[in-house]
């Protein structure tokens, strides 16, 4: 049977990692500037992810567009799978690994922020999408496990999550996706 203290120590051992990683907290900090100045100069944070990555997707999106820690002014943030008549148009039409990269070519645009999320840095979708933003003058932040897998070579900004086990990987995202925003919520909107 497997034991829930196992399970959380093995959480925390992956955070203990980041807290070990300057240049990982490094990222994360800067991450948060390069979100924070997009925002301030009317761009916006598009997300995208596949399964469990797209619901951290549409997670991290709504505490930008919905709110965070404050009652402030909303930002734009959307992740860009929750229109299902898109998806599984632009899927059956165009092929799975179009459904992000082509929303991106009619609303990307320089200075926009893509953060792709995808626990092993390979999922083909995002890697379209990633090659779409990077033509579009938007900059990329990629939100994966310890390799970085494919994603990592056209990322402005890796967050490559210390460890190769997808829920633990997950749980990271989240964590660090909160410090992100907390961090752009503050620096746009004070303590």
């Amino acid at each position: 049977m497997i034991k829930v203290i196992d399970k959380i120590r093995e959480s925390i051992a992956v955070k203990e990692a980041i807290c070990q990683d300057e240049r990982l907290l490094n990222t994360i900090k800067l991450v948060a500037d390069t979100i924070t100045h997009s925002l301030q100069t009317d761009h916006k944070v598009l997300f995208c992810g596949n399964g469990g990555s797209a619901a951290d997707a549409q997670h991290l999106a709504a505490e930008f567009s919905g709110r965070f820690y404050k009652d402030r002014q909303p930002l734009y943030a959307e992740a860009l799978h929750c229109n299902t008549s898109y998806i599984t148009a632009v899927g059956n039409d165009y092929g799975y690994d179009q459904v992000y990269a082509r929303i991106l070519r009619g609303i990307g645009r320089p200075g926009d922020v893509l953060v792709g999320i995808s626990t092993s840095g390979n999922s083909a979708n995002i890697l379209e999408a990633i090659k779409v933003a990077k033509e579009q003058g938007m900059i990329v932040v990629s939100m994966t496990g310890s390799t970085g897998g494919k994603m990592k070579d056209n990322s402005d900004y890796l967050i490559n999550i210390p460890s190769t086990d997808t829920p633990r990987i997950q749980e990271a995202h989240i964590t660090v996706g909160h410090i992100i925003c907390e961090i752009v919520e503050t620096n746009l909107f004070g303590e």
